[in-house]
């Protein structure tokens, strides 16, 4: 079901917006076996290969994966000459294949020098033994999980953590199949999160403190390097825009949107033209910025004197930064840069991440509206999203088009971004659903979010973990896969549970 919601979520984009080329996580292979047995058992060898063959094909059917095949580690030597090899390659996750039992010498010195998440991997090849036919060399064909205690126990010994594993089958194993797939989804997150360009510009609103943050300590915690950026590069770019440029985006935006008269707000109205032309102008400026500055995502909050042209594009950015967020840029108001971060690793997941935090709770139905205004992950909407222009843009600066929808019907996830007390980070994860009904016509997005047991006590345990009012939030159950990306990291996470 996960696997079906995520190749929809990327159908949906294909067919809506010119996606950003993904990058290719490096994931490393390497078979492990004793190297007593090739002598005793003739051919069991070449088959214990050709499993990792299969394994490999596995890998090479999921998008964006680059693999370095390092072969067998049989014995102690090579796993030593293997420790520099798997160090310069730059990898983002190592599978280590459990062909057969094998010693743990072939393994301790790997766990121990290596900083990068490996991943065991035991998938027989048999679902049963023919226990009337069976044969030693049968057995050790089958005996992947053999030695999973013994590195287990001497990842321990060695001062690190239990690696993850995958137990299984080789063949007909939809689970196992699954979190290989969970596995390189979380290797490109990796990868995208110690190379990411994020861009920030202006500050967060000066009496929001739980926004704050070091972009030193943002680099030190996920790699990603924070691009401080001014607001004129992308005022400029809006004054240099070509008529040409705007009509296109303007019909870019009337496909995509609806433009519905206006419902019970009275800040609100039907699309005015004059803000559609400063909202496509906006957006082709801000295009060509993500371009220049060659971002991989932008936190945002300037304001600007009345009347002026930063004032007016800098309080514009919605509808472009939605739409770039549909194509694979975190785009995050109020200059949060945690929240887009958090915004970031669900995108890379696959699962989209729209900006979010806490709206009116409805105590009669029991669920709470999570959404925020501003710019969203169109990618992820239930229906079509929809233009209103705003007379007001509550609590911020200027006025023009607000972007409204809500989040597709069914699982949701929730990541929120914390730095503690000590200056250390902390995942805040919680899963929940999104539920059919009505939202505000507010020109802001909102989604019922439905959270067990129920939402007074949901509230509450969400909120004693100490979490930004800010989170991402995205489709499918995702936490236990958010929480291994946090446990890579070496970060502090919980998962809210029902």
């Amino acid at each position: 079901m996960q696997s079906q919601l995520l190749n929809g979520v990327a159908e949906a984009n294909e067919a809506r917006f010119a996606k950003r080329k993904p990058t290719r996580a490096r994931i490393g292979v390497f078979g492990v076996g004793y190297f007593k047995y090739w002598g005793q058992f003739d051919g069991l060898l070449d088959d214990l290969l050709k499993k990792q063959a299969v394994f490999i094909e596995k890998i090479e059917s999921q998008h964006s994966v680059e693999i370095v095949d390092f072969g067998l580690v049989d014995d102690v030597t090579k796993a030593y000459e293997l420790v520099p090899k798997l160090n310069a390659a730059n990898l983002d996750l190592i599978f280590c294949d459990m062909l057969t039992y094998a010693t743990s010498s072939t393994f301790g010195v790997i766990i121990k020098s290596i900083d990068t998440p490996i991943v065991l991997v035991a998938l027989q090849p048999d679902k049963a033994m023919n226990y009337s036919q069976a044969s030693t060399y049968l057995q050790l064909y089958n005996d992947d999980i053999c030695a999973l205690p013994e590195f287990a126990g001497v990842a321990v010994r060695m001062g690190k953590k239990v690696p993850q594993m995958i137990i299984g089958t080789l063949y007909d194993d939809p689970a196992a199949d699954a979190e290989i797939s969970e596995y390189c989804r979380i290797a490109a997150v990796l990868h995208d999160l110690k190379t990411a360009r994020i861009g920030h510009i202006g500050h967060p609103i000066e009496a929001m403190l739980d926004m704050h943050s070091d972009s030193t300590m943002l680099t030190a915690h996920f790699g990603a390097h924070i691009v401080q950026c001014e607001a004129h590069e992308i005022v400029t770019q809006y004054q240099q825009a070509a008529e040409g440029e705007i009509e296109a985006v303007k019909e870019r935006i009337l496909a995509f949107f609806d433009t519905p008269d206006p419902v019970s707000d009275p800040i609100s109205e039907k699309l005015r033209d004059s803000d559609l032309q400063i909202a496509a102008q906006a957006a082709v400026a801000l295009e060509k910025f993500i371009k220049a500055k060659k971002l991989d995502g932008l936190a945002y909050y300037y304001d600007g004197p009345e009347e002026s042209d930063t004032r007016v594009v800098m309080s514009n950015l919605i509808v472009g930064n939605s739409l770039l967020q549909g194509a694979g840029f975190p785009m995050c108001g109020e200059s949060d840069l945690k929240t887009c971060i958090a915004m970031l690793i669900m995108e890379r997941l696959g699962i989209g991440g729209s900006f979010a935090e806490f709206h009116p709770v409805d105590f009669k139905e029991d669920f709470v509206l999570v959404g925020h205004d501003g710019p969203h992950n169109i990618a992820i909407a239930e229906g079509q999203p929809v233009l209103r222009s705003l007379k007001k843009y509550h609590g911020k600066p200027g006025f023009g088009a607000g972007v409204e929808f809500k989040i597709k019907e069914g699982p949701i996830t929730m990541l929120s971004i914390n730095s503690t007390y000590e200056g250390k980070m902390k995942f805040i994860i919680a899963e929940g659903e999104s539920i059919a009904g009505p939202i505000p016509p507010t020109g802001n997005t909102n989604t019922r979010g439905f959270f067990k047991p129920d939402v007074r006590t949901f509230l509450k345990r969400w909120i004693n973990e100490g979490p930004t009012h800010h989170f991402a939030l995205g489709v499918g159950h995702h936490a236990e896969t958010i929480q291994k990306i946090a446990d890579y990291l070496k970060i502090e996470s919980v998962i809210i549970n029902g």
